[in-house]
């Protein structure tokens, strides 16, 4: 069974740093590509990042690709979301999930975590 399972997240101030991670199990990182969401309150969910099976990445948005970085470690089956020089607009839930091309349509990933809260204080 194929579950993914986020942490990392918590309390920041404006500026600081956060690296998110996201536990993979249940499918392999060279078959499947992972891509970081996140939910503001209110708003609708939307792509960050994401990393292909080959370990190439995608960004976005230039605001996001300037501060987060994602990388992976295969033989951990984890993901990593570091974020850096977080803001105010950056609180949100963030969701990793797992789909066979990177995307930023939601509806095209197949397993998604429970989601890990980062919540940046100014």
């Amino acid at each position: 069974q194929s579950h993914l399972a986020e942490s990392g997240g918590g309390l920041v101030q404006s500026g600081g740093s956060l690296r998110l991670s996201c536990a993979v199990s249940g499918l392999t990182l060279d078959s499947y590509s992972i891509g970081w969401f996140r939910q503001a309150p209110g708003k609708d969910r939307v792509g960050v990042s994401c990393i292909f099976t080959s370990g190439s990445t995608y960004y976005y948005g230039d605001s996001v690709k300037e501060r987060f970085t994602i990388s992976r470690d295969v033989a951990k089956s984890t993901v990593y979301l570091e974020l850096n020089n977080l803001q105010a607009e950056d609180t949100a839930v963030y969701y990793c999930a797992a789909t066979k091309t990177c995307t930023n349509w939601d509806l095209a990933y197949d397993y998604w975590g429970q989601g890990t809260q980062v919540t940046v204080s100014s």
